[in-house]
């Protein structure tokens, strides 16, 4: 009860100070390729429920209209110039804030996965993340804008690995870990260096 207090507190905070970046930002993605300021996808959340999180679309439209689901790189080249500013100093997830006050997300949490999300192997067999043991434990919790994987993984490094740091956190999960993982988010955001993740595990 206390983290969700804080969530929706801080997040209504974040939601009043951020108001004139959002027409800012609506403005600059309109301008670049007049595609939707949103991105809508399916993430699963507290319990296993499916919800819809919101972004500010970094990547060309239609992204994924010939390869279906691809995780982002690091230089991706489906991101467009306003998506490199906006994903390095985090601008892209602000609309997550609402998804936070609405219940499906917390501050602190593990990586929202998409249904079905898949892992390939090094011999090109793709795992279904959700066959994984110790899966369901990560709906115990609400998902988190930032986390241990959100800090601390690289974007390149394979899914299931993303996988086992949600479960460190799982396992670690507490008041001053989740203060101090959100005050290094505000850090890393402030200079600008989300796309710039070799940082390591305290």
């Amino acid at each position: 009860m206390i983290k969700r207090a804080f969530d929706c507190g801080v997040a209504g905070i974040g939601l009043l100070v951020s108001a004139p970046l959002w027409g800012l930002l609506a403005i600059a993605i309109k301008i670049e390729d007049g595609g939707p300021v949103l991105f809508r996808q399916e993430r699963v959340g507290l319990g296993g429920r499916v919800f819809e999180a919101l972004k500010f679309r970094s990547m060309a439209p239609d992204a994924e209209a010939l390869t279906g689901p691809v995780q982002a790189t690091r230089h991706d080249p489906r991101v467009t110039r306003v998506g490199r500013l906006m994903r390095a100093t985090a601008m892209d997830e602000l609309p997550q804030l609402w998804n936070i006050v609405a219940g499906d997300m917390s501050f602190v949490g593990p990586r929202p996965l998409r249904p079905g999300e898949v892992d390939v192997r090094g011999d090109g067999q793709l795992v279904r993340l959700d066959q994984i043991p110790g899966y369901e434990e990560r709906h115990r919790v609400r998902p988190g804008l930032t986390g241990l994987t959100q800090v601390y993984a690289s974007r390149d490094i394979s899914r299931a690995s993303k996988f086992r740091l949600d479960r460190v956190y799982l396992n670690r999960a507490g008041f001053w870990l989740d203060l101090r993982l959100i005050l290094v988010s505000f850090w890393i955001t402030g200079t600008g260096a989300w796309e710039k993740r070799d940082r390591r595990i305290p």
